[in-house]
């Protein structure tokens, strides 16, 4: 009976779900193919990934991933360590987990073996010997169920047990046949004849990396493709669990432009690369934000080096447990500002304690480059810096930070725009730790310019959560796949699987709130998703939705300051930038909004960052009626207005085109009429002319001549 209820309550266990690679295609097939090209009839500027196909057969498939909602009973440290005490679990204090002994093995078998970690931001758990997880109501359950029926320990088959659909089991069977045929088809580099090695290692620029290191890393060639195939090994048996694919080709500027592709899918593509190589005795680590970064820390100082899985983009937490045991974390994720930024926000989930970042510089760049410009890579992990500050610093402190701020200018401006090159010239770019309040009038479509300025930078790898309060998810996705495929894909079914694919790998997520929310739980499943997916930017639509007729016996301005305090605190202290949509004031509609007209008081332009209002002139009927307007930035002070287009095709907005004509056509003539239709011209240009000349005879008063009519008369 037990068991059958157990069973029931692992539904929220962390599992690999659904790939969305088709079973009846074979995935080396689709590398020798398109790892080099995309897909024709391709819209200008839209993403494409190497392994998103267009299909013909329609599969639909659910998988809750892309939400976010709050825990049903949000836990702390303190709360999991009161239960386990009151179980009589015994434990100790990590880093980032809890380390208890495993309930899934007896005791003779675990010893006195600490196997079992418990996340202390969200419960979830992990058991090293047996490989269940499962979340902190599962562990509950599991412990409750342990002292109701007197065991020492439960059979890991309770949790793995858990049935997966037959689409499930296909789909995972199916992945690991292609992981074993790509890693069977791929050669190890001693293997190659000695030509070719230099020249697939002058390809990624790994020219300094050794045929030793490579083979030490079991770092393959995949030759269809001519592709760098980096292995998983995970498990208790270190068996083969996945692949990467490494591509490089040269952009104009010389420069090498490397695509990705992994199986499993990246979301389930949850991998240390370097991890086998480290042993227990290895307390110190250097966490590298690519494969090739691990390889040249190996080789140059002989440090254990490990990869972040989809690089400085996030730091799942089902990875903490494998960086428990070590003592000391140096990150050294990049050489450019992103990377710095990430460094600071994962030390904060590893333990500012133990960890220190190698910032970033013209003399720090990252280690690959570092290796391959001969700089001494030792000496670069020994002085990186503590993470760990205290609440006052000095400018000898912040001098170096300072510096580096001048030298990348371009890098602490932010992720630039792609779409609205206008706002890179004002904004200059989008920074983590901002506040950005956004207005217009009703009905002038700021979900769906807001909802597009979020997707350019999502496809940049800028992880971004939705809180739409106003309109339900359904319509805001299709909202966002629309501008996304760049067509009305209602018009299109038989392309909706290839686009909502390709969808589906952004780093986009939604809450799943509607109407009125207290803010208080808002603010707590912005947080925990800023820890479980490493969020950049929250999106909220909208203010007044979400505050709702709460607290009507308060005011309602007051209320609404409290709120904005709160996401700017939370801005500034997750460094995550928080786009807050806010209706305006009733105005005249032959008035343009300003900064005061935002509703409520002043606290909303005051505590914001950058100040943004969507104009738009309802009397006007020609098109570019439709503007942003830049009022507030804070960042360096520049403001502007530039004009938008609406395309209803695609639900985007566009700068219009300067000088753009409107065509109309000209009917054929009959025969006969072209020798009078070739002396039109000339009469207008005598018309003109005589124009011109009585502008000129009014010319020659100057006392009733206004400024400039001279230069008019002489056109």
């Amino acid at each position: 009976m037990w068991r059958r209820l157990l069973l029931r309550a692992t539904t929220c266990l962390c599992q690999v779900g659904p790939s969305r690679f088709p079973p009846q295609r074979h995935l080396s097939s689709l590398c020798v193919g398109l790892l080099s090209q995309a897909p024709p009839h391709r819209p200008a500027g839209a993403l494409w990934d190497p392994f998103l196909a267009p299909r013909g057969a329609r599969a639909y498939k659910k998988d809750t991933k892309a939400t976010v909602d709050l825990p049903t009973s949000p836990i702390t440290v303190t709360d999991i360590k009161q239960f386990l005490r009151s179980k009589e679990v015994p434990f100790h204090d990590g880093f980032s987990c809890l380390h208890a002994p495993s309930i899934f093995m007896d005791a003779a078998s675990r010893g006195e073996r600490c196997s079992l970690f418990i996340d202390k931001t969200t419960g979830q758990f992990l058991c090293m010997d047996t490989q269940v997880e499962g979340s902190w109501e599962d562990l509950q359950d599991c412990l409750e169920v342990m002292q109701k029926e007197e065991q020492d320990f439960l059979s890991p088959h309770v949790l793995l047990g858990y049935p997966e659909s037959v689409e499930e089991q296909e789909q995972r069977e199916w992945e690991l046949r292609e992981v074993r045929s790509i890693w069977s088809s791929s050669v190890a580099f001693s293997d190659l004849n000695e030509d070719e090695a230099q020249l697939i290692k002058a390809m990624f620029q790994i020219s300094k990396i050794s045929n030793a290191t490579l083979k030490k890393f079991s770092v393959r060639l995949f030759k269809p493709t001519k592709s760098l195939v980096f292995p998983w090994f995970g498990g208790p048996d270190s068996s083969l669990k996945g692949v990467k694919l490494l591509s490089a080709q040269r952009s104009d500027g010389d420069k090498v432009i490397y695509t990705e592709a992994m199986v499993p899918k990246s979301t389930s593509y949850n991998n240390l690369f370097g991890l086998p190589l480290v042993s227990r005795m290895d307390l110190d680590v250097v966490l590298t934000g690519h494969e090739l970064d691990t390889l040249a820390v190996s080789q140059a100082t002989g440090f254990a080096s490990v990869a972040l899985p989809r690089g400085v983009s996030c730091l799942p937490p089902v990875l903490l447990p494998y960086l428990e045991h070590f003592k000391r974390v140096t990150l050294w994720l990049g050489g450019d500002i992103r990377s710095w930024e990430a460094s600071k926000l994962f030390s904060r989930k590893l333990g500012l304690r133990r960890c220190s970042l190698v910032r970033p510089g013209e003399f720090r760049p990252c280690p690959s480059e570092a290796l391959a410009q001969g700089k001494n890579l030792g000496h670069i992990v020994k002085s990186s810096i503590p993470a760990a500050h205290k609440s006052i610093v000095s400018f000898k402190q912040l001098r170096e930070d300072v510096y580096g701020e001048l030298v990348n200018t371009e890098q602490v401006a932010g992720v630039k725009w792609t779409r609205f090159p206008d706002l890179n010239r004002i904004l200059k770019g989008h920074r983590k730790g901002e506040l950005t309040v956004f207005t217009g009038p009703t009905g002038s479509g700021k979900t769906t310019f807001i909802s597009e300025l979020a997707l350019d930078l999502c496809t940049q790898g800028v992880n971004t959560l939705w809180g739409s309060f106003e309109i339900n998810n359904v319509r805001l996705a299709k909202i966002m796949l629309t501008q996304f495929a760049l067509q009305r894909l209602e018009e299109n079914l038989e392309q909706y699987d290839f686009w909502a694919d390709k969808f589906e790998e952004l780093p986009l997520y939604f809450m799943t709130f509607h109407g009125q929310q207290n803010i208080k739980t808002v603010l707590d499943t912005m947080q925990h998703a800023v820890y479980l997916y490493d969020i950049n930017h929250v999106v909220i639509d909208n203010l007044q939705f979400m505050m709702g007729q709460e607290n009507l016996s308060l005011d309602k301005f007051a209320v609404q300051d409290h709120i904005i305090s709160a996401f700017r605190k939370f801005a500034t202290n997750s460094s995550c930038h928080v786009t807050l949509i806010i209706h305006p004031r009733k105005e005249e509609d032959d008035r343009e909004l300003q900064t005061a007209s935002i509703f409520g008081s002043a606290k909303a332009s005051q505590e914001a960052d950058n100040v943004l209002i969507l104009q738009e002139k309802k009397l006007v009927t020609c098109p570019g009626r439709r503007s942003l307007q830049v009022t507030k930035n804070r960042f360096d002070g520049d403001v502007g207005i530039f004009p938008l287009d609406f395309l209803k095709s695609s639900l985007t907005f566009s700068a219009p085109v300067k000088g753009k004509h409107k065509l109309r056509k000209v009917a054929a003539k009959p025969e006969g009429e072209e020798e009078l239709d070739s002396e039109a011209p000339p009469k207008k240009d005598a018309v003109k002319r005589e124009k011109a000349g009585k502008s000129a005879k009014k010319s020659a008063r100057p006392a009733k001549t206004p400024a400039g009519s001279e230069n008019e008369g002489t056109l």
